[in-house]
């Protein structure tokens, strides 16, 4: 259902886009959202968008430097990292969910349907 890639190594202050691709269900028709995983850790939102419209929102450790961005004819939701730093690297998954969510549900992985796989982002000089 959900395919993410353009993960790679990257030095500090670097960017990179991560791509994320839906079949079987438009993306335009789903919330989008980009969480991360370090070793060790639980899984952290990074990111949404809204289902329907451009409504975006962030987790404040990427305020500023990472933006979502969607494109409904190819039906794939983009992450934009600038900037980045080490604290950034972690295994980064796209997530899908066709129900409405209150707004906190937006930062629980549990609240989607669809998870694409791991896509791995290394910062390291």
């Amino acid at each position: 259902q959900l395919q993410a890639s353009g993960g790679g190594l990257v030095q500090p202050g670097g960017s990179l886009r991560l791509s994320c691709s839906a079949s079987g269900r438009a993306a335009r028709d789903m919330t989008m959202a980009w969480f991360r995983q370090a070793p060790g850790k639980d899984r952290e939102f990074v990111g949404r968008i809204l289902r329907g419209r451009n409504t975006v929102a962030y987790s404040d450790s990427v305020k500023g430097r990472f933006t979502i961005s969607r494109d409904n004819g190819r039906s794939m939701v983009f992450l934009q990292m600038n900037n980045l730093e080490p604290e950034d690297s972690a295994d980064y998954y796209c997530a899908a969910s066709s129900r409405p969510l209150l707004s906190t549900d937006f930062y629980d992985p549990l609240s989607y349907d669809y998870w694409g796989q791991g896509t791995l982002v290394t910062v390291s000089s």
